[in-house]
């Protein structure tokens, strides 16, 4: 018996993972979260763009076990399927918000709605942004996003594939900025960021 119990222990998350893996494949319109296990939660967003290159790498982590946190993941549009660590496509608004409040760590693509929605639950986030040059988005404006909400404190910003790592074990230790709302102001600015609306007003002014 006390074989079977350090078996179980040592094991913990492992057999965790496992029944979630089996509860989502049973009951996939629902999720399930079990005891006090540390979970990463992978975020991906709803944008209409593949970020094969944030899953594989996670998912390589975790099979050299470079990574050896249980993961969670919401891929959106991308088609590389982890082979690793359980995945959704899209989550309702319910699920998305349970499984950040479980979470120890949010690993976030730059979207703002997903990054703010972490931090007002006051969780360790890395942002990682989407590039232009591997076809995750129109342009690189999720990398300045990121860089913005890092200087402020709010989270740690990770572009280098090789430095994923050492910004979770950095993640785990640090003190983050507590974030206050300004929701309408900071959709206005980047509002005006993207479409370039401040250029065209002042210029309509002058």
């Amino acid at each position: 018996m006390p074989s079977n119990l350090s078996f179980m222990e040592h094991n913990a998350e492992e057999i965790v993972m496992n029944i979630l893996f089996l509860r989502s494949y049973y009951y996939p319109e629902k999720f399930f979260y079990i005891g006090d296990v540390k979970v990463i939660f992978l975020i991906l967003g709803t944008q209409k763009f593949q970020m094969n290159r944030l899953i594989k790498l996670v998912d390589d982590l975790t099979a050299d076990g470079k990574l050896t946190m249980p993961i969670i993941a919401q891929i959106g549009w991308s088609d590389y399927e982890p082979k690793n660590f359980q995945y959704y496509q899209f989550l309702d608004k319910d699920e998305f918000d349970k499984l950040i409040s479980d979470a120890s760590i949010v690993i976030t693509h730059g979207g703002v709605s997903s990054i703010v929605t972490a931090i007002k639950y006051r969780k360790p986030v890395i942002v990682f942004p989407r590039l232009e040059r591997y076809g995750e988005h129109v342009d690189d404006h999720q990398r300045e996003i990121a860089r913005a909400f890092a200087k402020k404190g709010f989270v740690l910003f990770c572009e280098d594939d090789n430095d994923l790592i050492e910004q979770i074990k950095i993640c785990e230790s640090s003190e983050f900025q507590e974030y206050v709302s300004q929701k309408d102001r900071i959709t206005q600015i980047i509002n005006v960021f993207l479409n370039g609306t401040f250029y065209e007003d002042n210029k309509n002014k002058s």
